[in-house]
């Protein structure tokens, strides 16, 4: 029973490894396609897939198919320290789209790790521990990802491997960039940009970490063009610019294949992970071959790009690319964002997003005062209603929504109608 294993759960993990939905908390046992059904045989639509890692729905069969027959050979795992075909031919999708002349891939199990790896290949490169990070930002658990992590919550220690600055948060609703156009918003960030390098820096910065658009930070983004202006002025100092596509890569925006590409910019590393393995442990680093090369010593990873993950992950891209999901995408989240945009809620203060990566921004009616508690009824009401969504932003008051990308019309528009409930229903309250 779901009660017991919940105790279960709360006798033996970490008290900070919490589960939605509190006393409630559901155990998903099967899914098909955008739907998964917990212990009790109640079947909902998964508008989250996994904190947006299984991509293209639950059990894809040519996904299972491809699992399936690496298993079948009895070589599950080697390390690196061997040839695995599944990973260079991985490899060299990876590098093909990344738009990176001549382009390295360091495969890694988790975005965490990707961030580490980029980290460390900046740093090397440039001889220097010096980093530039923006606030609101979530990069991994790890020291150095953690480091570079702009968000109080998901700072487990104040300790850090790393010289952190930080730039500005894109928040449109607080602080600074309310009320701005783009283009003052771009000048302002600049002006911010110049100032902290000649403060807060030594001047030989190595790099600055990004997310094209802020993942648990609540799917906050600057305008369109705001990296590639960045990117112009690091490169008067030498510094490199790493996209973090953990959340946004694949096509999940919708008008791009990676969130860098809203704004004219070429990264010189591009992190990943989620999605590729659609719910398989896969993730890398991908950038020029003089970057991801400079690591002086011998090293290897044990796990990271085995043959199973890799497997599942030449599955995942090829049905991604052969399926156009981009561009489904791009449709089923203007059917969300049109509708979303249309309702009349007391308390949405903001939504945004794009594709299928959107949020809605809960606060108490006419101000711009976040609301944590109406967040989480809202999001238990869409459970009720069937619907499963996610929670996030700076202040647990961001409903988030990353469904797959093979989301339908009918699904979008079904999800749409149960949101509007839960949000009519908590407004009333």
């Amino acid at each position: 029973m779901t009660d017991d294993l919940l105790a279960r759960h709360r006798a033996v993990m970490p008290s900070w490894v919490a589960a939605y939905y509190g006393d409630d908390a559901i155990e998903l046992v099967s899914g098909s396609g955008r739907r998964v059904t917990d212990s009790a045989g109640r079947t909902y639509l998964d508008f989250f897939g996994g904190v947006l890692t299984t991509m293209i729905g639950h059990d894809i069969p040519e996904v299972r198919e491809a699992v399936e027959r690496q298993l079948a050979t009895g070589i599950v795992h080697s390390s690196t320290l061997y040839l695995i075909r599944q990973q260079v031919e991985l490899a060299e999708k990876i590098a093909r789209v990344s738009g990176i002349p001549d382009a390295r891939v360091f495969f890694a199990n988790s975005g965490t790790e990707a961030n580490e790896a980029a980290l460390l290949f900046a740093t090397n490169h440039r001889r220097t521990n010096q980093i530039l990070a923006v606030r609101n930002s979530y990069h991994g658990r790890s020291f150095a990802a953690m480091a570079v992590t702009g968000h109080r919550s998901w700072s487990a220690s104040g300790l850090s491997p790393l010289q952190v600055s930080w730039l500005p948060s894109s928040d449109g609703l607080r602080g600074r960039m309310v009320g701005l156009s783009s283009a003052e918003h771009i000048d302002v960030f600049l002006d911010d940009l110049r100032e902290v390098l000649a403060t807060t820096t030594a001047g030989d910065v190595a790099a600055l970490i990004a997310e094209p658009i802020q993942g648990v930070g609540g799917f906050v983004h600057g305008p369109d063009g705001l990296l590639g202006a960045v990117k112009k002025e690091l490169d008067n100092h030498g510094i490199l610019f790493i996209a973090d596509e953990v959340q946004t890569g694949w096509g999940r925006t919708g008008a791009h294949f990676w969130g860098y590409q809203a704004h004219d910019v070429q990264p010189d590393l591009i992190t990943f992970a989620k999605g590729i393995g659609n719910g398989f442990a896969l993730a890398g680093v991908v950038g020029r071959a003089e970057l991801v090369n400079a690591v002086p010593g011998t090293s290897f990873s044990t796990f990271g790009g085995n043959p199973v993950a890799t497997a599942a992950g030449n599955a995942v891209l090829d049905y991604v690319l052969d399926h156009d999901l981009q561009a489904n995408a791009r449709r089923t989240g203007d059917i969300l964002l049109t509708g979303l945009r249309a309702l009349e809620s007391p308390i949405v203060a903001e939504v945004r997003g794009r594709g299928l990566m959107i949020a809605l921004e809960i606060c108490h009616p006419g101000t711009t005062d976040p609301d944590p508690a109406a967040t989480v009824r809202v999001a238990d009401e869409c459970r009720r209603g069937g619907l499963l969504i996610g929670k996030g932003g700076l202040y647990g008051n961001v409903l988030r929504m990353g469904p797959p990308l093979t989301l339908t019309d009918g699904e979008a528009r079904e999800g749409l109608a149960i949101l509007t409930a839960a949000l009519r229903t908590v407004a009333r309250v």
